[in-house]
């Protein structure tokens, strides 16, 4: 079966093979070679100067970090557009904070304005803000939201790119981003398992005055241990060689190219979206680069067009998350995918349509 979903995304075997290489010492002089020959590599990819970590974790455990350590006494913003952001926004009162809740419409981006008029009423630690909601293909200005937070600069923002980093660009010293988070399945075309962040000196100072930070994420621990080429807990050494073969993948093809490379598949399925008579949930100008989430507007049989996909192509995709399931689907063009890899899937749709 080749995945065609917004994650995990198909895995190369040149990436599998990597993670058979030798085990080693995760506090070995070898392990510090590892970390120091990937870093410049990834501050390169997150566009930073400040330092990147690697978390044995999904990116949630990065994204509970966030507010662990950056909301002290003072209240959370979970920007609100789909079933992920919506969830930080309940993680953010499970860790006990004051958490307020900017909702917007599943099929509407996060806009500056509205996040202004948020901040221009009240005091807060923080703002919240998935880049592109991988539940409803939105992808929010991000931009127009970071010149927004600069009227605010007691206020931290934190983004989650986890299905739109490498994919497009996000300068985060640039924008001015405080924690950049994603993770290893989506875009980088990794297995589940390795979340990648990095923090403004802002970050650092906002979480050296917030107590209960716990440990596992406490970015003080992180920042201590990535300046001797560690990490602050065990890693998963296989998905660090992975990740090093990927880097090697990522610098070969040229980083403007891997953009214009996802720019121009998204095209090809919007193209057949068009085309066969769907409509896009997203709105025009807001929609991801590395999925789409197309409108059930035929009100075919979903279900349906995923088996005959299935069984007679080998081909996953997805049927629509959460209350979405049914009435959207979810065709991936992100990470190792190329112009005939796309253009099989477009026909083995075609093929697959209920008629």
């Amino acid at each position: 079966m080749k995945l065609f979903i917004p994650g995990p995304v198909q895995v190369s075997e040149k990436t599998f093979a990597a993670f058979c290489q030798p085990m080693i010492g995760h506090r070995s002089g070898d392990f510090k070679k590892l970390y120091a020959s990937i870093h410049p590599r990834l501050q390169e990819l997150f566009q930073t100067k400040q330092p990147v970590f690697l978390s044995t974790s999904s990116a949630w455990g990065v994204m509970e970090g966030a507010i662990r350590n950056l909301v002290g006494s003072g209240t959370v913003l979970n920007c609100m557009c789909g079933a992920f952001s919506d969830k930080w926004f309940d993680v953010s009162k499970k860790c006990g904070k004051d958490a307020v809740a900017l909702q917007v419409e599943w099929d509407q981006p996060i806009r500056g304005e509205q996040v202004w008029r948020q901040l221009k009423d009240g005091a807060f630690d923080a703002v919240t803000v998935i880049h592109n909601e991988t539940s409803t293909g939105v992808m929010s200005p991000l931009a127009e939201i970071a010149e927004v937070m600069r009227e605010f600069p007691d206020t931290l923002l934190i983004v989650d790119s986890v299905s739109s980093f490498s994919a497009v660009p996000i300068p985060m010293d640039a924008l001015g981003i405080d924690v950049l988070l994603t993770g290893s399945q989506k875009a980088l075309a990794l297995p589940p398992g390795l979340a990648l962040f990095s923090a403004s000196a802002k970050a650092f100072a906002r979480a050296e005055t917030v107590k209960g930070r716990g440990y596992y994420f406490d970015f003080l621990e992180f920042k201590k241990n990535q300046q001797q080429d560690m990490t602050p807990s065990t890693p998963s050494i296989p998905h660090i060689y992975a990740l090093q073969s990927k880097l090697d993948d990522i610098f070969a093809e040229g980083i403007a190219v891997r953009h214009a490379r996802h720019a121009e598949l998204n095209a090809m399925v919007h193209d057949w979206v068009r085309r066969s008579g769907f409509e896009f949930f997203a709105p025009d100008g807001y929609r991801s680069k590395t999925l789409t989430c197309v409108a059930n507007n035929r009100n075919i049989d979903v279900p349906a067009l995923l088996k005959n996909l299935k069984d007679r192509h080998g081909l996953v995709i997805d049927g629509g998350y959460g209350k979405l399931k049914g009435q959207t689907f979810r065709l991936s063009n992100m990470g190792d995918e190329t112009k005939e890899t796309i253009a099989a899937l477009l026909a083995a749709l075609d093929d697959s349509l209920p008629r």
